[in-house]
């Protein structure tokens, strides 16, 4: 599983790396970034609900 962000359009609300920090991060510049290459199994459903949760639909985890 492998989670994105695109961050052209993220706001920089932080709730997905409240959700599911073992995935997301806020990088230098203050937006949201994804800091692992494939999504550890036992953060799966919280990467998920990060997705499913983010207010602007920036999120892909697949």
């Amino acid at each position: 599983m492998k989670a994105s962000i695109d961050r052209d359009n993220c706001i920089s609300c932080g709730l997905c790396t409240s959700t599911c920090p073992e995935v997301f991060r806020m990088a230098d510049d203050g937006i949201a970034e994804v800091y692992v290459d494939t999504v550890p199994a036992d953060a799966e459903a919280s990467a998920t609900e990060a997705q499913d949760n983010c207010p602007v639909s920036v999120i892909t985890v697949e």
